[in-house]
């Protein structure tokens, strides 16, 4: 029997957009893991939180590689509004099957923006003990919105609070808040 066609390998395949939805009950079993391993490995609330954003930052970074691979007409966004609309609705859609609720500009603060959802998906099976009365287990997605943006060219930090549901701070350096007004003059 001669081998006439050719065997490709799985380098030579394209990259699948995958089904796009996973179960609800995987996703929380698998983050509630997160959270317990974290834990276990931190003395207080801030050094769990911030575990939490660590991961959530390896998340971003790898979840924007692979939103410009297989969205190969994408362009990188260079203003910063453009930017913050993209995490709000493109990448929560990615993330969540929905837009985030809200965005918003701080009155008191150009490089304070605030991206606000009701009812977080991570706090959604996670039961808070009282002792722990503080813990915000959205400082998961604040660590893939801050890889999102800082791998996308605007560096910011961002933390997760209690306020209107759950609310992103977006805090951005001083030289992102420069570049975008220098854009706007052109």
């Amino acid at each position: 029997m001669s081998s006439s066609r050719s065997k490709s390998s799985i380098l030579d395949k394209p990259l699948s957009k995958g089904k796009g939805e996973v179960s609800l009950a995987l996703y929380a079993l698998l983050f509630s893991e997160i959270v317990q391993y974290c834990q276990n490995r931190s003395h207080s609330i801030n050094e769990l939180q911030t575990k939490l954003s660590e991961m959530g930052y390896d998340v971003g970074t790898r979840l924007l590689d692979l939103y410009f691979v297989r969205e190969r007409n994408s362009k990188r966004e260079i203003k910063l509004l453009n930017m913050l609309l993209f995490v709000k609705s493109t990448l929560w859609k990615v993330l969540f099957g929905k837009e985030a609720d809200k965005l918003e500009h701080a009155n008191d603060d150009e490089r304070t923006y605030y991206i606000i959802e009701k009812d977080a998906l991570v706090n959604k099976f996670i039961s808070v003990p009282k002792d722990k009365g503080s813990l915000n287990c959205a400082s998961f997605n604040a660590g893939i919105i801050e890889a999102v943006l800082t791998n996308g060219g605007f560096p910011a930090k961002v933390t997760a609070h209690w306020h209107k549901g759950t609310t992103y701070m977006v805090k951005f350096e001083d030289m992102v808040i420069t570049r975008d007004k220098g854009l706007d003059d052109r």
